[in-house]
């Protein structure tokens, strides 16, 4: 955080709550298994549902849920073709685009050290098992 971050949130306490709810309801959708793979999954181009159900391995209800959660929050879209049979695919917006970014980025990160957080949550269990 910077300082003139913390000046203007400390003469504005209600103000930073609400925007600190608003941060939380963000990264809750970073942090969803789903929303993440699909984002990913998309950013790589436009799919159509089934291929998308078939490609992540989830299921119908999950993956409905998911996409309108996505679509509701301006990260995807959703494109409706009248054909027979009916033709829907999903695709990100330019917001989806910019959010893939940074998914990647924590992607990377997490892959990275892997082996460092294996390594610090076994010393820890090691600790915890060893009585006082």
């Amino acid at each position: 955080m910077t300082l003139g971050y913390m000046e203007d949130t400390a003469a504005h306490p209600a103000q930073d709550a609400a925007q600190c709810q608003r941060i939380k309801d963000v990264l809750a959708r970073v942090g969803d298994r789903w929303s993440v793979m699909i984002v990913i999954t998309l950013d790589g181009g436009t799919m159509r549902f089934n291929e998308l159900k078939r490609h992540l391995g989830i299921t119908q209800r999950m993956l409905s849920l998911t996409l309108k959660e996505l679509e509701r929050d301006g990260l995807i879209s959703r494109t409706y073709h009248p054909t027979i049979p009916p033709k829907v695919e999903y695709a990100l917006t330019p917001l989806g685009k910019s959010f893939s970014e940074p998914v990647r980025s924590i992607g990377r990160w997490a892959i990275d050290n892997l082996t460092n957080i294996d390594v610090c949550r076994q010393r820890y269990d090691a600790a915890a098992d060893t009585p006082d």
